[in-house]
């Protein structure tokens, strides 16, 4: 599924908070006509956005699988979208069967926001130097204790996670307007880690801080080290991969 989430609070369902699990739960279980909650691959917070969320629901209806993206596509809002429906593999969890996530943040400057960038781009006042950013990116990759960039209401027992890939790049949008986006893929992600990251690789270019100054804030562990975080604004849950092989590369050069 995609979905706009500046009109939801996150993924998850929160008591009377609109939230696109229980919009998306509430029009499958009017569908197969019997309470069905959707299970989602992971957590986004709210006002940040999915490309390509992968979830699951199991049922007995007698619906052909791939139907169900059209029928679910006549009821739910406009700012929810299934992109694709299919029959899951048996003992398939959208969670946790989920080998990378891969999240984008993008960032414009502030004199080219146009309307329709309102809550999908983080405005700045002057774009950070790409020269720099892509030096911090550089350190991020690879296998790290990332507890520089964990929020304090993170509760992993450890915060040791596996990047993939972390690298910024000047693109135009819809429009023609030049805005930096930063792709990063992981096996996962600690709570606020991406935001962290890219509010404080944003806030030490602008300042014009050394590439070795802001990989002592990594290697710090410490979350006293980490500047800004980033508003969710520009971030968007870009795609899941159930595919073992996807970063198999990864693990035979770095593995631990």
């Amino acid at each position: 599924v995609s979905y706009d989430g500046s009109e939801y609070h996150g993924w998850q369902s929160q008591g009377d908070y609109a939230s696109v699990q229980s919009v998306i739960s509430g029009c499958v279980s009017k569908v197969v006509g019997k309470d069905t909650v959707v299970y989602g691959s992971g957590r986004t917070d709210s006002g940040v956005h999915a490309l390509d969320q992968g979830c699951h629901f199991d049922t007995s209806s007698s619906i052909d699988p791939e139907r169900f993206a059209v029928i679910l596509n006549t009821l739910l809002p406009k700012s929810i979208r299934v992109r694709s429906s299919s029959l899951a593999p048996e003992g398939f969890h959208a969670r946790y069967s989920t080998m990378s996530r891969e999240y984008w943040y993008l960032i414009k400057e502030s004199g080219s926001m146009l309307p329709f960038d309102r809550k999908r781009v983080a405005p700045y006042r002057a774009l950070p130097p790409i020269s720099l950013l892509s030096e911090y990116a550089g350190f991020l990759f690879g296998t790290h204790d990332f507890t520089t960039f964990a929020s304090a209401r993170d509760q992993s027992l450890s915060r040791v996670r596996d990047v993939y890939v972390s690298e910024w790049e000047t693109i135009a949008d819809a429009y023609g307007e030049p805005l930096l986006r930063y792709r990063v893929a992981g096996n996962a992600f600690l709570y606020h880690q991406v935001r962290s990251m890219v509010g404080t690789m944003a806030e030490a270019a602008i300042a014009g801080e050394s590439a070795e100054s802001f990989k002592a804030r990594l290697d710090a562990r410490d979350r006293d080290k980490a500047l800004r975080t980033a508003p969710p604004d520009g971030l968007y849950l870009a795609s899941v991969s159930y595919d073992a092989d996807k970063y198999q590369w990864f693990e035979e050069e770095y593995g631990r």
